[in-house]
Order: C-alpha cells, then structure tokens, then sequence
C-alpha cells in the first residue's frame, strides 16, 4: 500500500469504533492481553535473544525509493493446493472453527486480531498482513529481486510472514516500518519485532537506523 493513502471511509470509522469498544471490554476482564489458546498464529519467530543477533546482522543503509513499486511485482495469493491460494490457507490457518466453501472460502469461522485484540466472525473483516510490507521490502532491497523470489516472499508460509488481523487495522499498518507503526496491543510487541526480524533476516533486506533502534528499543525489553 502506498504510504500516502486515500482518506478513512465511513466504514473504517465505524469499524474503528467498534474494535475500541472490543478492545476496552477485554481490557476490562483481563482478556486483552492473551489470545485465546485454541487459536492457531503463523510460524514462531525466532526467540528475542536470537532476534537481537539478527538484527545486529542486518545490513543497516538508508530506505531506497519506491519509484517502480507495484503489489503487482509481487504476485500474491498464488495458488497452494486445489482451489486455495495463500490467503485461503492463512484464514485457515489463523481462525478457529473455519469451514470453507467448495472454492475454498472461508464461510464460518472465528478470528482474534492479535495486533488489537478484537475477534471477528466473518473472513470479511479480516486482512491477511505481509509482516514486512511488499513496498518497504521493495524499498529494502527486494526491487533488485526477480519476480519469482518476490512471488515467494509474497506467499511465504514458512516464515512469520503472513497473518490474518482486523483490515482497518493492516490498512492503518499500510507500508510502516517499526519506527513509524507498532500494534496497539503491546503484549504482541516483542512477538511482532521478532516476527520481523526474521524476516528480513531470512530474505536478507536492509534496515534503516531509526527502523533499527525502534526494534532495539522493543526487543531489549523482551
């Protein structure tokens, strides 16, 4: 997404509403800061002390330019076994209780949001966030790529790359790096820096300095 978005619709409001109020009931019953257990996540990141090695490791320059950036230079969704294509599988993945279609939609299901803390019941609501944003890591090195590698950074489930969370909250997320966005539900802090520190590690991107010191800052507390 670009950094620059269009302004919040109605909807993004009212959503936004919505997740405030979820957010401040659990926070009321002590609820907000552990995710329910029967729900799955994406892969485990790597531990803190590892995260911070990582990090040390990276190669830190200043962010390159999106000029040439498309999502579409990213193909995204690609299919993975029958009618499912990646975000099928992560809303599978992420949710609890998921049945889907013969198209393999997602059609009945629960999800908890672990960037604020708000669970949902209809795949609608819910975005499937690259951890590390398709135009930061253009920015970061992934425009010298071919198509075929930024295809699989795209889809990558190996990696904690990918994760189903509330969409006005990724379309908020759009193309930050951690010096500029961090989620709002601080017990996932640690997780989410490590999340992207291992990726970025494993795909060999840069980090700008504020980008690292932010990611110092979380993961020294982790």
């Amino acid at each position: 997404m670009s950094r620059h978005a269009a302004a919040p619709s109605a909807k993004f409001y009212a959503r936004r509403t919505a997740v405030a109020a979820s957010a401040a009931a659990l926070a009321v019953t002590g609820l907000l800061t552990t995710a329910p257990s029967a729900l799955a996540s994406p892969p485990p990141p790597v531990d803190a002390a590892t995260a911070r090695t990582y990090l040390a490791a990276l190669t830190v320059g200043a962010e390159g330019s999106s000029d040439g950036y498309s999502r579409e230079k990213f193909p995204h969704w690609s299919t993975q076994s029958g009618a499912c294509n990646t975000r099928e599988v992560v809303l599978k993945r992420d949710g609890k209780d998921v049945e889907q279609d013969s198209k393999c939609a997602a059609v009945k299901g629960s999800w908890f949001s672990e960037y604020d803390g708000a669970t949902w019941t209809a795949a609608s609501d819910l975005d499937i966030d690259h951890m590390v944003p398709l135009a930061e890591a253009w920015r970061s090195g992934a425009k010298n790529w071919t198509t075929a590698d930024r295809q699989s950074f795209a889809n990558d489930l190996t990696r904690p790359q990918l994760i189903a969370v509330t969409d006005n909250v990724n379309q908020a997320k759009s193309d930050k790096d951690p010096a500029e966005w961090l989620p709002s539900r601080t017990a996932y802090r640690c997780t989410y820096a490590q999340m992207w520190v291992h990726v970025k590690h494993h795909w060999k991107l840069t980090v700008d300095q504020a980008e690292k010191s932010a990611l110092e800052g979380v993961l020294k507390n982790c």
